[in-house]
């Protein structure tokens, strides 16, 4: 025992690391780093959940000083939302332009000027046109925040911190009911005005505090800037030896020979984003494909479940609960907002420790539940003549329940699922589109639940969110593998076998490796 000593290095002559090694790292503070840089750019997506918070509120305002039709309500309400889909496109190109951090910059500048012609608005058209120039910077906001975050978060994190964009969407939405109930005292052609036009602020302050921040590392590195990007991820990962290995990674998948150390090299054109929607849509791999799919109907059954309808609709849905005052009204809207806030956090803290799949789960099966419950008690409220308390009680229980299920796994796990499996190559891209479909899809729900409920009943709408969700459950059990602790660069290998038996596919996948242990989450090339 006396003569032993460790296994080295056939080139360094060093000893060689051990997986005790990374699960130790020697600079644990420095995920700090990464933190602030997550929270920075995910303080964008306020912007969304501020819009969707205060018009809840405003367009009870907005209605009666305006003198809109409810088909017009719809409109305004929900029209922000496609006008998100040409932001949110063009984002993924311009990102891949200019970079990252610029893109959030642009999408800052672009909300300013639509909340400022929001706030000035002296009828429905101009109203109208400043939804217009605030859904593109709305979509710019969507589509990069996550992009960034995945990209600088290490592996071990990046759960927690792609959440981060769904966190600030609640705090957005809060802040937006806190501003209804703020503004409801002034006069009504002023209070609106002020609901909307506030929203100005934040975008100039988020504008600024974007500058305090570095660009992501696999940017830099598919512009072919490999010192920038090393510097950057030695400072956000938990160790030099993660760094060196996460640049590794990212090197293999930009195309780049592994034993490059120049700090600036040339790069083709496609590094700027050409050819890229050719691999998505023309000759795309099984894997790609199947990545593509995920993405597209995660987002989808993510809005279509009803979500915006909840949170847009608040007001309306509890005054068909039994509730008349506009004080309560709002009031109750704002226990809406606390209800989500305080859930999204819960779920940050357990994406990286229960995973992706269990917490989509367990979300659905909590929404279903109480979609249902809320259809049959609206149901029974609106088929009796007199007040039945219960059934008031039991549908404001029920909608605080249904946002509070969403929050801990459909809209956070979201962001992070789709941000994270995409090739580094087809990530701006392809997380464009999908934002792009969430927009379409909410636009659609928002711009047709007055109508919707009409037509059906207002617990009829709810039992048909419920049937969707429950078609979501069934896609995301067979068709989403588990992405926990798996680095960026890894994702490929976990997509492009669509098994129907996924515990099955789950056992052979860990046989060959594409199934992460608990002490995998840092890779050892």
């Amino acid at each position: 025992m006396a003569d032993w000593k460790p296994e080295t290095n056939a080139i360094s002559g060093q000893p060689k690391k051990t997986i005790e090694d990374f699960d130790h790292p020697k600079k644990p503070k420095s995920n700090v780093y990464a933190l602030s840089c997550a929270i920075l750019a995910s303080t964008t997506s306020i912007l969304l959940g501020y819009d969707i918070g205060v018009m809840s509120g405003a367009v009870i305002y907005i209605k009666e000083d305006l003198k809109i039709s409810d088909v017009q309500v719809e409109i305004l309400a929900g029209i922000l939302n496609l006008y998100c889909l040409i932001g949110s496109c063009a984002a993924g190109r311009t990102s891949d332009w200019i970079g990252r951090r610029y893109t959030i910059m642009v999408s800052q500048a672009i909300f300013f000027a639509g909340a400022i012609l929001m706030g000035f608005a002296t009828n429905y058209a101009f109203l109208m046109v400043g939804r217009f120039v605030a859904g593109i910077g709305v979509g710019y906001a969507l589509m990069i925040a996550p992009v960034y975050t995945s990209e600088v978060a290490p592996a071990t994190s990046r759960g927690l911190l792609s959440s981060f964009p769904e966190v600030f969407i609640n705090v957005g939405i809060l802040l937006g009911y806190v501003s209804n109930y703020a503004f409801s005292k002034l006069p009504t052609n002023l209070g609106w005005r002020f609901m909307l036009g506030v929203a100005a602020i934040p975008a100039v302050i988020l504008g600024i505090v974007v500058l305090a921040m570095p660009e992501s590392p696999r940017w830099l590195v598919m512009q072919g800037r490999l010192g920038d990007a090393k510097k950057i991820l030695n400072k956000t990962s938990e160790s030099k030896e993660e760094a060196e290995t996460r640049l590794a990674d990212i090197k293999l998948a930009a195309a780049i020979p592994e034993n490059c150390t120049d700090d600036v090299i040339s790069m083709p054109k496609r590094s700027h984003g050409e050819g890229v929607w050719k691999e998505l849509f023309l000759h795309p791999t099984p894997s790609v494909r199947h990545v593509f799919i995920a993405t597209i109907f995660l987002y989808f059954y993510q809005e279509a479940s009803g979500i915006d309808a909840v949170v847009l609709y608040s007001p309306r849905i509890f005054e068909k609960a039994g509730i008349t005052s506009s004080d309560q009204k709002l009031l109750c809207t704002i226990a809406v907002g606390l209800t989500k806030t305080a859930f999204i956090l819960v779920a940050t803290f357990l994406l990286d420790r229960n995973g992706r799949r269990p917490l989509l789960l367990i979300s659905v099966g909590g929404m279903i539940f109480s979609q249902v419950i809320l259809g049959v008690s609206l149901t029974i409220i609106d088929q009796t003549d007199h007040k039945v308390m219960w059934a008031v009680a039991l549908s404001i229980a029920m909608v605080l329940a249904f946002v509070a299920f969403f929050s801990i796994g459909m809209g956070p796990v979201t962001w992070v699922y789709t941000s994270e499996i995409f090739p580094l190559k087809l990530r701006a891209q392809g997380v464009s589109i999908g934002v792009g479909v969430q927009r379409v899809t909410s636009g659609v729900i928002s711009m047709t639940f007055i109508s919707l409920y009409k037509g059906i009943t207002i617990g009829g709408a709810f039992f048909l969110f419920a049937g969707i969700a429950a078609s979501s459950f069934v896609f995301i059990y067979f068709l989403l593998p588990e992405t926990q602790g798996r680095a960026l660069e890894d994702m490929e290998g976990l997509f492009g076998n669509f098994k129907w038996n996924f515990a099955s596919y789950k056992k052979n996948s860990k046989k060959r490796g594409l199934y992460g242990d608990d002490d995998d989450r840092v890779r050892i090339r």
